[in-house]
């Protein structure tokens, strides 16, 4: 092997002053030996790039770069770096002559393992109700936040058994974002994945160990976690009718503060359809799902889910309007069609009952990407695991083409974009408020297609969109905070934010991610382009917030992916 300088000096090809610029866009934390292997050049001087040895310095794999295009989300000129059959195990970086270099990258088996247990253990850091230990938490314990043992119902949520003023207990659950409050619709996506993650894989998460309190007990880690939140959920549902409350919320956003320094009054702010079809949904496949391991509370489950879908059906159009007094996020929706059709799903799933089933019309919908206000596609997701297992009444083929034909809208963007991800797919649409929970649904998506066909393009654009996340994207950020060698390190998060003792945030937190709405009104952006349009700032709640919807994406594909890559 030739070192660095030596190349250098004999063939006049690298400029030294360029080693210090890391231009080069890179999955930071790195590659399976038998996955692609793919980094992005920034303009357009093609000829060779080179793989270094980042302990030796010396040069291990040359290649050439290739597809010179310009991304128009971004406004680059980019090339690509293909070095997938380079698959010797070590620690690298990228290096381009005339264009500098990449942060360091491992090649390894497992090489997601310990981002993918910081990505989980993110919800275990959010939790309400709880002393986070030190044996736990490491240097981010702190004293329990909100009991929540006192609780007011709001007057929104008034009823003749629960009036205005009436107190209910409903502790534990997570915080859903950089906030103090607990929000039903945004718990039914995030929960849900939590559980299909388990559901899909359940060999792969019962060897996954957290040290979480609960690790002790001889069920897995996942499913321990995720029932912190369903047991927060089932005591939104008002006894009396069946209906759900929508959020538990101060009256405001608090400020920057420990949550055990709170002290203001929470409440339950009225009952809404969108939020009774989530807790339908979820709490439907909690009952199939814990059967195994607590019967009594998989029947509990159950029969809270056929509570909350009556009180659905008696009350399709029950909108949340935002009471003049509470000013924290609304998670409002005008369409609950998807709401229906994912509950419908889940209870038929579970119950075998072909009245779910009959209640929605499944052919004439389609699949699409999900998000909080969109969750049609977990419907599909859910028939299509348990296709083997359902009544004569299902159209399985129909279920099968349906996810085969989103995989395929989804590679066909890859294909040809210039960064090689799917996003993108829907112009500028997909570089939403969170998009990089959208990159994150993308892969989920595509690994349901791959899970079917085992069609390796599905999983290695799934992969992709990780990369992405994980450096391969136009700022250079790897955007989970602890995780790579340029992170978030003022994410929106209250606990981190407030917390004196620790420079570093929590760790395995997913932000948002690039966008270009800049409703927060931080003082400035680098680019009013949607893909790097992102500021690593505590004020950009629009681009730098962290949420539990964006967390179980990332959750889900790297087990996905962590399983498929060491288990062929």
């Amino acid at each position: 092997m030739i070192r660095i300088l030596t190349f250098v000096l004999v063939c006049g090809l690298i400029n030294l002053s360029l080693y210090s610029q890391k231009p080069i866009k890179v999955n930071q934390i790195g590659f399976y030996p038998d996955s692609p292997k793919i980094a992005i050049i920034p303009g357009s001087d093609e000829g060779e790039f080179y793989i270094i040895d980042a302990i030796t310095d010396e040069v291990v794999y040359t290649g050439e770069v290739k597809n010179t295009s310009v991304w128009i989300h971004s406004g680059e000129t980019v090339m690509i770096a293909d070095f997938t059959d380079f698959t010797t195990p070590g620690k690298y970086y990228v290096l381009h002559p005339t264009v500098g270099i990449s942060y360091n990258f491992k090649i390894e088996d497992k090489v997601h393992r310990n981002l993918h247990k910081a990505a989980l253990r993110a919800y275990y850091y959010n939790r309400a109700s709880i002393d986070l230990k030190k044996i736990h938490a490491g240097k981010w314990h702190r004293p329990a936040g909100h009991p929540d043992t006192v609780v007011y119902v709001h007057e929104s949520a008034a009823t003749p058994e629960r009036p205005a003023g009436y107190v209910i207990s409903s502790p534990k659950g997570w915080y859903d974002a950089g906030d103090f409050n607990k929000y039903i619709v945004n718990s039914g996506i995030s929960t849900y994945t939590l559980l299909a993650a388990y559901e899909h894989f359940p060999e792969y998460y019962n060897d996954l160990y957290l040290n979480i309190p609960e690790s002790a007990n001889q069920i897995s880690d996942i499913l321990d976690e995720a029932r912190w939140n369903l047991n927060w959920m089932l005591t939104m549902q008002d006894p009396n009718d069946g209906g759900v409350y929508h959020k538990l919320t101060h009256l405001q956003f608090q400020t920057i503060m420990m949550p055990h320094e709170v002290t203001a009054d929470r409440y339950v702010v009225m009952k809404s359809t969108g939020a009774t079809l989530n807790f339908a949904a979820v709490m439907a496949t909690a009952a199939r799902v814990y059967e195994k391991y607590d019967p009594e509370f998989a029947q509990a489950a159950l029969e809270a889910a056929e509570y909350a879908w009556e009180w659905a059906v008696e009350n399709p159009e029950i909108y949340y309007v935002q009471p003049p007094d509470v000013r924290t996020g609304q998670y409002g929706d005008d369409d609950f069609s998807d709401e229906f059709d994912w509950a419908a799903a889940e209870l038929y799933i579970t119950t075998g009952n072909d009245e779910y089933w009959n209640a929605r019309n499944f052919h004439e919908i389609d699949v699409g990407i999900p998000v909080w206000q969109y969750v049609r596609p977990l419907a599909w997701v859910s028939l299509l695991h348990h296709r083997d297992n359902l009544t004569d009444a299902a159209d399985i083929e129909l279920i099968e083409q349906r996810i085969i034909d989103q995989g395929n809208e989804l590679l066909e963007e890859y294909n040809t974009s210039a960064y090689n991800i799917s996003m993108g797919l829907y112009n500028d649409d997909d570089f939403v408020w969170g998009s990089n929970g959208m990159a994150g649904n993308h892969s989920v998506m595509l690994l349901q297609a791959y899970r079917l066909t085992k069609d390796e393009s599905y999983l290695n654009t799934a992969q992709a969109n990780l990369d992405y996340l994980l450096g391969r994207n136009a700022t250079g950020y790897s955007f989970v905070t602890g995780f790579g060698s340029s992170t978030p390190m003022h994410p929106h998060h209250r606990a981190s934010a407030a917390d004196e003792r620790n420079i570093e945030p929590v760790p395995g937190f997913l932000v948002g991610g690039p966008y270009a709405g800049h409703q927060d009104q931080c003082s400035w952006y680098p680019s009013t382009l949607p893909a790097l349009s992102y500021r690593d700032d505590w004020c950009s709640y629009t681009t730098n917030e962290v949420t539990i919807n964006w967390n179980a994406p990332l959750v889900y594909i790297i087990g996905a992916i962590e399983y498929f890559r060491n288990n062929k």
